[in-house]
């Protein structure tokens, strides 16, 4: 037998002795949930007269790592690149050359690269903070030397979708700037109209090209929104929220692992690549604003 073999054996033998020792102290009796509430961990409470609350926070620190990154990168620039460099001249590269270049021409890439490559970095920061516990949860707190202190808990700011809203509205408003900026505003309304059609045909055509335009809000903003959130929700049912929900304490053990695995792959991956999708798009929409033929 393979190592490899004997290590998933042991671990699956622990596991189900866990599953058997669950089931044995707590059994499958359900419980009246009255208390556990899973629309309250994306509940944005007040935390003072301004407004501040851990959306804002969430926010503020993905705002501040962004800034440290473009700085820190800034200021230690080396001839021969250290670990730190090199693995930040990748990130640079994908933001450049796969990301911004890929969809516009090299001019206005080097125009708007600052713009994409801060996009990108603010959202992958956003969406990587909501999967670190912080204390953020004021409906459930506990003493430390008498102060009361939040419960730890996961949140992302790009769950709320508000704030996906906000950054598809100045990616729009961008596009949509630039494109007038090129071709004046006859001549971008008329860009919406593929070549090709014209007569009364093109009334119903440009029509359908605006709203498309406009739908480009929500193809950028549901897309980011929703992702977030239903991975939120997923990893708190599995990593114990369906027991509480259900009243069954051994589903818990059950259905641990599987939280455990979808919030390494949503870490791993669904925070990148959703950062990704959001700024490649960006990146589309503002070359295709400038194109010449539709």
């Amino acid at each position: 037998m393979t190592q490899g073999r004997k290590i998933l054996l042991t671990v699956g033998g622990i596991y189900l002795a866990l599953i058997v020792l669950a089931i044995a102290f707590t059994g499958w009796a359900r419980s009246d949930n009255e208390e556990f509430l899973p629309q309250n961990e994306f509940k944005l409470d007040s935390w003072g007269p301004l407004g501040f609350n851990k959306a804002v926070m969430y926010l503020l620190i993905a705002a501040v790592l962004t800034l440290f990154t473009m700085i820190y990168v800034a200021r230690r620039m080396q001839a021969r690149p250290n670990r730190t460099q090199t693995a930040v001249e990748t990130l640079f590269g994908l933001m450049r050359d796969n990301i911004t270049r890929g969809n516009m021409d090299d001019k206005m890439a080097a125009k708007w690269f600052p713009f994409i490559g801060t996009l990108f970095l603010f959202i992958w920061y956003s969406n990587l903070i909501g999967f670190i516990p912080l204390p953020t949860n004021t409906e459930h707190t506990f003493n430390v030397f008498g102060a009361n202190i939040p419960s730890f808990a996961i949140y992302a700011a790009t769950a709320n979708v508000s704030v996906p809203l906000v950054l598809a509205l100045i990616v729009f408003i961008a596009f949509v700037s630039e494109g007038i900026r090129v071709k004046g505003v006859g001549g971008y309304l008329k860009s919406l109209i593929p070549a090709g059609i014209h007569g009364p045909a093109a009334i119903p055509i440009f029509l359908l090209e605006v709203a498309s335009t406009l739908m480009r809000l929500l193809s950028l903003s549901v897309r980011l929104f929703a992702n977030m959130l239903a991975g939120h929700l997923i990893i708190l049912f599995m990593a114990g929220g369906l027991a509480v929900l259900l009243g069954i304490a051994a589903l818990g053990v059950i259905i641990l692992p599987f939280g455990i695995a979808i919030f390494i792959f949503e870490v791993g991956l669904v925070a990148t690549l959703q950062a990704f999708i959001f700024a490649t798009l960006s990146a589309i929409y503002l070359g295709g604003a400038v194109a010449e033929s539709h």
